[in-house]
C-alpha cells in the first residue's frame, strides 16, 4: 500500500512539477518566448520526464504483479485453513483468522483498483502529450504558426 502512495504521490508530483515548468515560461505579444521557444521548452521537458514517467509505470506493473500474487497466495490460504477447521476433530475456532485473510485481500484488492486506475490514468496523458508534441511537430515543420491564444485544441 505505501508503494501505491509512493506511486500516486510521484504522479502528482511530476504532472504538477511539468504543469509549473511550463506555466514559468513566458508567452505573450511582449514575451521574448515565441511559440517555437515554448515548443522547445515542452520538448526537452517531456524528454526530461519521459524516463521517470516510464520507470513510474514499470513499478506500477510490478506492484500489481506482486498484488495479484499476494491474492491468489490469500485465497489459497484461506481455502486450506478452511480445509484444515473441517477436518479437526478438535474444534479450532479459524475463522476469525480466515476473515482477517479475506479483509487482507479486500485491501489488496481495492490498492490494486487504485493502481490500475492510476497507471490508466498515466497511460492517457502520455498518450495526449505524445499527440500533442507530434502535432506541434507537424506544425512547426509545415511552416505554420499558432495563433495568439492557447496552441491546444
Amino acid at each position: 500500500m505505501a508503494a501505491a502512495a509512493a506511486a500516486t504521490t510521484t504522479t502528482t508530483s511530476t504532472t504538477a512539477a511539468a504543469a509549473a515548468a511550463a506555466a514559468a515560461v513566458p508567452s505573450g505579444p511582449a514575451s521574448p518566448a515565441g511559440p517555437a521557444a515554448r515548443d522547445l521548452f515542452a520538448e526537452g521537458l517531456l524528454e526530461f520526464l519521459r524516463p521517470a514517467v516510464r520507470q513510474l509505470d514499470t513499478h506500477v506493473h510490478a506492484v500489481r504483479e506482486s498484488q495479484v500474487e499476494l491474492r491468489e497466495h490469500i485465497d489459497s490460504l484461506a481455502t486450506e485453513l478452511c480445509r484444515i477447521n473441517e477436518d479437526q476433530k478438535v474444534a479450532l475456532d479459524l475463522d476469525p483468522y480466515v476473515k482477517k485473510l479475506l479483509n487482507a485481500r479486500r485491501r489488496v484488492v481495492l490498492v490494486n483498483n487504485i493502481l490500475q486506475n492510476a497507471q490508466e490514468r498515466l497511460r492517457r496523458l502520455s498518450h495526449g502529450i505524445a499527440k500533442e508534441t507530434a502535432r506541434r511537430k507537424a506544425m512547426l515543420e509545415s511552416g505554420g504558426s499558432y495563433p495568439q491564444g492557447s496552441p491546444s485544441k
